[in-house]
């Protein structure tokens, strides 16, 4: 009997945020993880524009000049990692510090590039940033409550509508004039605001709770409770979690993800240093190596496809309309068409991201991801034919919208996970027509 009432004194984060819910206080969360992801969407959508320029004034190669935009990717696959195990082992909040600070400071010394070989070796270190950025999205789930998460990091992809709008109004408004180094520097100004606010942001409790800083843990509660007028549940913060029952994540994979501690499936445990490698190891056990691999395959395809339509924009929108002839045909920079086919068709990718938020908290992860790549297919087929340049990019880009799904419960359960999964994986899509 005393076993029993000390258990119903005991509450984990899980239930703490359920009980405060999404007020205030998350969604003030929310406006710095769209600034964050402005900044991100910036430096990887100005690829499309900078890539011509860079070309023309250097007089590199097709091929070369590929290069520009494949070895951001290259760091984005190690940055990923290494995120994902930085901020396992030291916190989410020094891992959203430290993430600005590489990436503001490498994309705005990139204006300043010399020679070809500096670019190069700058664009790497700002991919190195742009990798680990996902710790900011995972950070920003563990202040949601479960029943939302699915809901908010499919909507949360609407602020990538947003951003690279917002990079095409401010390309063609800078480089027909200032040239493409200021559009560097320009776009490397998000990341100092992000930089900034990033020393302000609360520590995880989730990640405190794992470190055994209960007290820390239980202030940041009370301040998330206290903004949203909401009171947290009676007792004392544990933290040992209960097994996580999540109807919108099939249990069986939940289980397996989260690691077990004295026979219990902890997510609170799952942070720590111990278990980054244990959490790893897991994806590939024999009832997860199968679900591991489709997942890996499911985002190589979505990214590269997206991708791929983003930074090949510049190309097929030269005059020629054709790849073959990028070597002989150059996007001037005056030429408004390039700016004015992102600008336009971007807005095609709010009805897949609209639908998805709609949808995942309420099929189901699987169904509602099945149905966006079904989708995806159905719009990418017609682009085999000759269909006119409108109607492809339209087509194209409303592909775009429904790519942007994630399986959040998944990417909640093993925070390192999303660096290992490599979501940023092909980094040689951008050169296919090279």
């Amino acid at each position: 009997m005393a076993s029993q009432g000390e258990a119903a004194t005991q509450y984990t984060t899980d239930d703490a945020l359920t009980r405060v819910g999404f007020g205030r206080f998350q969604a003030l969360l929310l406006v710095f993880l769209g600034t964050g992801s402005v900044a991100e969407a910036m430096e990887t959508m100005l690829l499309s524009f900078v890539g011509p320029s860079v070309k023309a004034e250097w007089g590199v190669s097709a091929a070369e000049e590929g290069l520009v935009t494949s070895v951001v990717f290259v760091g984005t696959v190690v940055g990923s990692c290494v995120g994902g195990l930085g901020s396992d082992r030291y916190g989410r909040r020094l891992g959203v510090l430290v993430t600005a600070l590489v990436t503001s400071i490498s994309g705005f010394l990139c204006a300043f590039s010399p020679n070809y070989a500096t670019l190069l070796a700058l664009r790497f270190v700002v991919g190195l940033g742009l990798g680990a950025s996902h710790v900011l999205s995972v950070w920003f789930l563990e202040f949601v409550p479960a029943e939302n998460r699915g809901s908010w990091m499919a909507g949360f992809s609407c602020f990538w509508s947003i951003r690279t709008i917002l990079v095409a109004l401010l390309a063609w408004a800078v480089m027909p004039i200032l040239g493409w180094r200021w559009l560097l520097a320009l776009t490397s100004s998000p990341y100092f605001i992000r930089l900034i606010f990033s020393c302000l942001i609360p520590e995880s409790p989730r990640y405190l709770c794992s470190r055994g800083k209960i007290n820390e843990a239980t202030l940041i509660l009370e301040r998330i409770a206290g903004m949203n007028n909401r009171a947290l549940p009676p007792g004392v913060l544990t933290p040992n979690s209960k097994r996580r029952a999540d109807n919108n994540i099939d249990a069986s994979v939940t289980t397996l993800l989260l690691m077990p501690e004295d026979g219990l499936a902890t997510d609170e445990n799952i942070s720590s240093k111990s278990h980054s490698t244990n959490a790893f190891q897991a994806l590939w056990s024999h009832d997860l190596t199968l679900s591991t691999l489709l997942l890996w395959l499911v985002k190589f395809a979505c990214f590269f496809a997206y991708y791929g339509i983003i930074l090949l924009t510049s190309k097929l929108s030269n005059g020629k309309r054709s790849c073959a002839s990028v070597g002989t045909h150059l996007m001037q920079p005056k030429d408004s068409g390039l700016y004015m086919n992102v600008l336009v068709t971007n807005f095609a990718e709010f009805p897949g991201n609209l639908l998805a938020a709609l949808l995942v908290d309420r099929v189901g992860r699987r169904i509602s991801l099945g149905g966006m790549i079904l989708l995806c297919c159905a719009f990418l087929a017609p682009l085999a034919v000759h269909l006119g340049e409108d109607l492809s990019y339209i087509m194209s880009q409303h592909r775009r919208g429904h790519c942007q799904l994630h399986w959040p419960g998944w990417e909640h359960s093993c925070p390192s996970c999303d660096g290992y999964i490599g979501r940023e994986l092909p980094s040689e899509r951008s050169r296919v027509c090279d």
